[in-house]
């Protein structure tokens, strides 16, 4: 297990609770939909200057352009998880929005290791992963209760 690969998990997931509240207030302030071509603005710039500094110059971008275009999902994948959240948070709350979002996350990863999709290595639901998986979907719909 690589050290660095669950720190950095951590740090996300901890910057990503921090997204959902401050994306939320964002987007009732200033638009749902303006607050997240913003968001995407700035993680463009932001994204695109690491490259630059990282691999002092573009690396490899050009090579998406020669992938399968399937790959680009994960794209408007984080596209759709933004809008998402700017939209949800002020509705439903921040603990209600990530407690819903992560048990999607996991539901979905399930399935994908289960059949190994996208390429991934399979990886059986055994029970102890399916009761996280069923007792994070229960504490999720009990944070949706104010």
């Amino acid at each position: 297990m690589s050290a660095l690969a669950v720190g950095l998990a951590v740090v996300a997931g901890l910057a990503g609770s921090v997204q959902v509240a401050v994306m939320g207030r964002f987007g009732s302030r200033i638009g749902v939909l303006e607050a997240l071509t913003f968001a995407t603005a700035v993680q463009l710039v932001l994204s695109f200057t690491i490259l630059l500094v990282a691999r002092q110059g573009i690396g490899n971008l050009t090579a998406a352009f020669h992938t399968p275009k399937w790959m680009w999902a994960g794209g408007a994948m984080g596209l759709l998880v933004v809008l998402t959240i700017t939209f949800a948070q002020p509705r439903i709350g921040t603990t209600a929005t990530i407690g819903i979002l992560i048990a999607g996350q996991l539901v979905m990863g399930a399935v994908i290791d289960r059949f190994g999709l996208f390429g991934v290595d399979q990886i059986a639901i055994t029970w102890p992963r399916l009761l996280g998986i069923g007792l994070l979907g229960a504490g999720a719909a009990l944070s949706l209760s104010k």
